[in-house]
């Protein structure tokens, strides 16, 4: 595999990285929304739903985006010193952000969530 491959399939990565996180991002929306109408007055079994949801999903995403910034990292390494390096180093330094800080936050607003839902 060439630099400028190695290069594309670094761009893949990210592109996978940032969708990862736009559905347990909806959805966190989507229930902040619902409790504006009502879902923490709702049947337990709703907001048992509601729960398993919200976990199953983020569960999901923190995976996809933690496995996504692994590869980049191991794609980030193959190009270090190459023509892209400038370029993939940069970024590659944040990839802990993904991997550790935005699966904490979700916890904490998941945590919030439950709290407004259940109490």
């Amino acid at each position: 595999m060439n630099s400028h491959e190695k290069f594309e399939s670094w761009q893949r990565a990210r592109l996978h990285l940032i969708i990862s996180q736009i559905a347990p991002t909806l959805l966190l929306i989507t229930v902040v929304a619902l409790l504006q109408f009502g879902l923490a007055d709702a049947d337990l079994f709703v907001k048992i739903s509601a729960a398993g949801i919200l976990l199953a999903s983020g569960i999901l995403g923190a995976l996809v985006q933690f496995q996504s910034a692994q590869e980049a990292e191991v794609i980030a390494k193959d190009l270090a010193g190459g023509e892209y390096d400038r370029t993939v180093g940069r970024s590659a330094g944040w990839l802990w952000v993904p991997k550790f800080v935005t699966p904490t936050i979700f916890v904490a607003i998941f945590a919030a969530l439950m709290m407004a839902i259940f109490i």
